[in-house]
């Protein structure tokens, strides 16, 4: 009897051997795909922030620029601060903004803003990410002292 069980508990334990023999390829073939997707969507969304943040610094760097020259140069602010929020771009960022585009805007007599829109270079195939980015404020005013 103590044969017999002694058989049994070693066919047992080749028959699960033989059994498990595999499977941890099949778990990497399986989880692969996995995990590189996560990795590409989280390269995917940092790029997408990344480049938020590049239009944000460019739309409040335009619109500081119109602030202060709104005033004194009603005529040319707007070049102005489109060459300042272009600059900015192409500092912090020219491959991570596709297709900028640069927008001065005056919504109300005082007060002036640049918009800054773009698209995300893409890790996907087919998802189109854009940002947009929108800074404006008051006209600033000199008066001198007594006037």
């Amino acid at each position: 009897m103590q044969r017999l069980a002694s058989w049994v508990r070693r066919r047992t334990d080749e028959v699960s051997a033989r059994g498990e023999r595999g499977m941890t390829a099949i778990e990497f073939v399986v989880l692969t795909p996995v995990l590189f997707f996560m990795i590409f969507l989280t390269v995917q969304f940092g790029l997408y922030f990344f480049a938020q943040n590049i239009a944000e610094a460019a739309a409040q760097a335009g619109a500081r620029t119109a602030r202060a020259e709104a005033d004194a140069d009603p005529g040319g602010w707007r070049g102005k601060a489109t060459r300042k929020a272009n600059s900015y771009i192409q500092q912090l960022g020219p491959q991570l903004l596709v297709g900028p585009s640069v927008t001065t805007m005056q919504p109300e007599q005082s007060t002036v803003g640049v918009q800054v829109r773009a698209r995300v270079p893409s890790v996907f195939p087919g998802m189109d990410l854009n940002v947009t980015a929108t800074s404006r404020g008051p006209v600033e005013r000199f008066v001198p002292d007594g006037g």
